[in-house]
């Protein structure tokens, strides 16, 4: 789930592709059809809609991982698998080898 400001962002991006283009039309479809306007309750909770619920068989409770401009959502058991895999400190010492995290060095 994006926020508004960062949807209205990767929209404009793909508004800008190519639509003869069939890969852009391709991911025009994955993004634009499974969007949705959510909005928070009094409580902070947000209602998923039922197909959604269903694509990620979801059941009862769900699991709401912030990544910063979105978040995602989680069955419980998928989750704890995912932070399984994360807390392998040999595993993500070779997976994140190329990606550059240190401060600038200018």
């Amino acid at each position: 789930v994006m926020t508004e400001t960062y949807f209205k962002q990767v929209y404009e991006r793909i508004e800008a592709m190519n639509l003869a283009a069939p890969t852009a039309r391709l991911l025009r479809r994955l993004i634009l059809s499974n969007a949705y306007s959510v909005e928070v309750d009094k409580v902070g909770r947000i209602l998923v809609p039922q197909n959604l619920r269903a694509f990620l068989q979801i059941e009862g409770e769900a699991i709401v991982a912030g990544q910063g401009e979105y978040f995602e959502v989680w069955k419980p058991v998928d989750w704890n698998e995912q932070m399984a895999l994360l807390q392998d400190t040999e595993a993500n010492n070779q997976r994140f080898a190329t990606l550059d995290l240190s401060k600038n060095k200018s």
